[in-house]
């Protein structure tokens, strides 16, 4: 019997099911995850999940029911061993093998891992799934010494929540700023003061040369330096898992390449999600993007394309980082502008920084400001008067006349 089959059970896989279904496709659907959990959000992991605000059933995209009620499979706690694109199957961990009509591969991505002296000890730990928030969160208690390797959003994330719990939080980052591959200096200068400012210990130009503990880590050493430490969380980047997709001979080139389609060079596979290398017509350039929006829209036109529409992706990236009471959302690059404009006080934590290049509005970030930041991504690739982007006053409306 085949029938649609989603390899992954991430953001991408639930939004495909759901789209199918939606779209009325009365065929077989099956999910096969290698967590043992339904598909659920990972935005919160980091937030209020790790803070324990949020139980596993707020977390998760959909209730079991809308599976079930949709006659939609989960394979969980299964691994996806072979794609055989010839006789168009999909072997399991299980020794089961499913035989498909399309196949969506969402297999996302998995932390980068320090391969150091002591890296294996035990209190070390990555911040990816909900069962490794769970693993951490018993040493989140309030005058722990809570050690963050690399300064990124989800290292920047996680030690907020550490101050809100108590803990003592040292930030250690290789590069010369926090988020530098991420932002401007200007940002990566503002966070640097906010974060310092709730008495987290930030240290730029600081690389881990290995960890020590007698059966657990106790120390963070960065050559001469030593940082106490009863929990590290390391966050360094991602790999996307593309080698199931490479192992069936699906082109991959950082990530596996779709086209404007969401199909991979296989025309009966289509992938979504942070795995994917795709055109971006908008951007004029290829991308490969760890972002929700990004998973949830290509999973749609996966959906719609297999069903034998012929929908295209495009959209401007959009992505967004909470951290104490700011909220922080960023839509397009930062980097492809040429010049920035300023709107509202950075000292008053709510404020907007437009990106221009040529005089067209390329990218925002805004904190505590969701108004600039919905008019922005209407603006993008729209003329400004950085006059009136600056002006706080003034309606930003005007421009999209």
């Amino acid at each position: 019997m085949s029938g649609v089959v989603i390899i992954g059970a991430g953001h991408a896989a639930g939004q495909a099911a759901a789209s199918l279904r939606q779209a009325k496709y009365d065929g077989d659907i099956t999910i096969v995850g290698d967590e043992a959990h339904i598909p659920y959000q990972r935005p919160p992991l980091s937030k209020a999940y790790l803070k324990g605000e949020q139980t596993a059933d707020k977390v998760y995209l959909r209730a079991d029911s809308f599976y079930a009620d949709r006659d939609i499979t989960m394979k969980l706690s299964t691994t996806a061993t072979a794609i055989d694109t010839a006789a168009k199957t999909v072997a399991l961990s299980t020794g089961e093998t499913l035989s498909y009509d399309h196949l969506l591969i969402s297999t996302g991505s998995r932390p980068r891992k320090l391969s150091i002296e002591g890296s294996d000890l035990p209190g070390i730990h990555y911040l990816r799934t909900m069962d490794d928030v769970d693993g951490l969160r018993e040493g989140m208690r309030p005058d722990a010494n809570l050690v963050i390797v690399g300064g990124g959003y989800i290292g920047l994330e996680v030690a907020a929540v550490g101050r809100e719990l108590g803990l003592n939080v040292h930030v250690l980052e290789m590069e010369e700023r926090i988020l530098q591959r991420v932002t401007t200096p200007e940002m990566s200068a503002y966070y640097h003061q906010l974060h310092e400012g709730r008495g987290v210990h930030i240290h730029t130009s600081t690389a881990v040369t290995g960890f020590a503990g007698d059966g657990k880590v106790e120390a963070v050493i960065c050559g001469d330096q030593r940082f106490a430490a009863d929990l590290v969380i390391v966050g360094i980047g991602i790999i996307a898992n593309t080698e199931l997709a490479e192992a069936a001979g699906i082109h991959c080139d950082n990530g596996i390449v779709v086209d404007e389609h969401c199909r991979t060079s296989d025309p009966f596979v289509y992938a979504a999600g942070d795995c994917t290398n795709h055109p971006n017509p908008l951007l004029e350039r290829r991308l490969r993007l760890e972002s929700v929006p990004n998973a949830m829209d290509q999973a749609r036109v996966s959906a719609a394309n297999m069903l034998g529409d012929e929908k295209t992706y495009a959209a401007i990236p959009w992505f967004w980082s909470d951290q104490y009471e700011l909220k922080l959302q960023m839509v397009g690059f930062s980097a492809d502008g040429d010049s920035q404009v300023l709107r509202g006080d950075m000292a008053s934590n709510q404020f907007a920084v437009f990106y221009l290049k040529d005089g067209l509005v390329v990218a925002a970030d805004a904190v505590n400001s969701p108004k600039e930041f919905m008019l922005c991504k209407q603006l993008v690739g729209k003329p400004a008067d950085p006059a009136l982007l600056a002006d706080p006053g003034s309606d930003l409306k005007a421009l999209l006349a």
